[in-house]
């Protein structure tokens, strides 16, 4: 398919950008733990997981979307049911945010957890439907959703760093705070 291949160099570099921000994520979180088990596992299921998913699906669909495809019709579908299902995933995620006791999330947490990451995967899925008419505006809509999610994977990753580095150093270690 020409338009695919037309932006074969686009998925190349999201998909090398997201393979490789997954990596330096687990490698950041090492860090952060200092090599002990984290004391709970609910807030990174709220905050730390999502930026790891959304790179994954960045990196998924660049993979899918980069393969030498006859038709739109199979890879459209396929995308429809990412963005679908990453919808779902944004409703888990702010179920897991409000569940979890360890912080207090502001409209930011929000903002780049919940609201934009479901932005992108409901334009990911209006995107499949738009391409059973015009090929060229979907693919437009799927980079520009697969572009959101890099970007806000980015920011919470770096909050999550930003947060441990300047919030959580300077507080005593959990034993010691009841005394």
């Amino acid at each position: 398919m020409p338009e695919l291949t037309e932006w074969n160099s686009f998925y190349v570099i999201l998909g090398s950008s997201a393979g490789a921000l997954i990596g330096l994520q687990f490698v950041v979180i090492a860090l952060i733990a200092g090599g002990s088990a984290p004391r709970t596992t609910e807030a990174g299921a709220a905050f730390a997981t999502p930026s790891v998913v959304h790179f994954g699906v960045v990196l998924l669909l660049s993979a899918v979307l980069s393969a030498p495809w006859h038709a739109i019709r199979s890879v459209a579908f396929f995308w429809g049911l990412v963005g679908l299902s990453g919808i779902v995933y944004a409703v888990v995620v702010a179920r897991r945010m409000r569940a979890q006791t360890i912080y207090e999330p502001v409209f930011e947490d929000w903002l780049f957890h919940v609201l934009l990451p479901c932005a992108a995967y409901a334009i990911l899925a209006g995107s499949a439907y738009a391409a059973r008419s015009s090929v060229r505006p979907a693919l437009f809509f799927a980079g520009s959703s697969m572009l959101l999610l890099l970007f806000v994977g980015i920011h919470n990753a770096w909050d999550a760093v930003i947060y441990h580095v300047f919030v959580k150093r300077g507080e005593p270690p959990e034993t010691d705070r009841h005394r």
